[in-house]
């Protein structure tokens, strides 16, 4: 079948330089499937070692040149099972890229009185600075971290029914992502007397919102508190295996910032696939969630909040 998937480009100029945003629009998780597929050569899912073709990080490189990786072409199609596990959420119309910058991110800090974002973002980075909670069903948080240039961002859906859905970035057909996600049921905390069971339990119901069976093995790798902006947070990092709905077992590794502002307790974490972890993404997403700030008590949202159905 014929997969027809646009690939929507706007340029932003930016101190003499253009820089390009990348979205992508996908209609179904088919399509999903078959632009990773297609991005997926023929060398990279079955190359013979010591060829001169370049090779996935996830294919296996064979000793025999006269053999393919099958191991690297089953990694490739479990890829894509995670695309498609993750299509109806994450392909959505992203927020126009030139909405964000580490400029316009610090600017809305500012007019909250709030401390910037870090300028020690990495090279290539943006940033945002969100209102999570603009419907009448959900508190208001003022949710602000940086994130690659080439990233999309998805941010929560509004409706007569209020609030819906997240603050998301991610490169999705790479399965790398950073969520904002809010722990249910959990008071104001004191994140830095808490153990590795509490952050296991936060950030289980963070990747599990889709069900307890779409993953396994789950395990807090370390915990380290740090004091950044007068807030505290714990820095995290975590791995586990996503199982997808075709079947397959794919190990995945993140990092996550969690914090408790106003009543309860909220985090930004970050995954990709382990094997993109080790050779590309540790540092970005590091990046990501060190850069992370989450703000509520004493704020005046009333300017940026939805007002409910029976206000109009």
């Amino acid at each position: 079948r014929q997969c027809k998937a646009p690939l929507l480009y706007q340029a932003n100029s930016t101190q003499g330089s253009t820089q390009r945003y990348k979205s992508i629009m996908v209609s179904s998780p088919l399509s999903a499937a078959c632009i990773l597929l297609a991005n997926l050569s023929v060398s990279s899912a079955f190359a013979p070692a010591g060829g001169a073709n370049r090779v996935s990080s996830l294919s296996l490189q064979s000793n025999d040149s006269s053999e393919v990786s099958r191991r690297g072409f089953m990694e490739n199609l479990a890829t894509a099972s995670a695309v498609i596990a993750g299509a109806s959420s994450a392909f959505v119309a992203p927020t126009p890229a030139m909405a964000y910058g580490l400029g316009k991110a610090n600017d809305r800090l500012a007019a909250y009185g709030l401390p910037p974002l870090s300028k020690a973002l990495p090279n290539g980075f943006s940033a945002l600075a969100e209102i999570y909670g603009k419907g009448a069903n959900r508190s208001p948080l003022l949710v602000a971290f940086g994130f690659p240039l080439d990233w999309v961002v998805t941010l929560p859906s509004q409706d007569v029914n209020g609030e819906d859905g997240t603050i998301q970035a991610g490169e999705y057909a790479k399965g790398d992502t950073a969520t904002f996600f809010v722990v249910p049921d959990l008071k104001q905390t004191d994140v830095h007397a808490q153990d590795k069971e509490f952050f296991k339990s936060a950030l289980i119901a963070a990747i599990s919102q889709k069900g307890n069976n779409v993953y396994q093995d789950f395990k807090i790798v370390k915990i380290n508190p740090v004091t950044a902006d007068d807030g505290k947070y714990m820095l995290v990092d975590f791995k586990y295996t996503l199982l997808t709905g075709a079947g397959f077992e794919v190990e995945r590794k993140g990092c996550a910032s969690v914090t408790s502002a106003a009543d309860g307790v909220q985090l930004l974490w970050a995954a990709s696939i382990a094997a993109r972890y080790k050779n590309k993404t540790e540092g970005q997403l590091r990046a990501i969630t060190e850069s992370f700030r989450c703000y509520g008590s004493g704020l005046n949202f009333s300017a940026d909040l939805r007002p409910a159905p029976e206000e109009l």
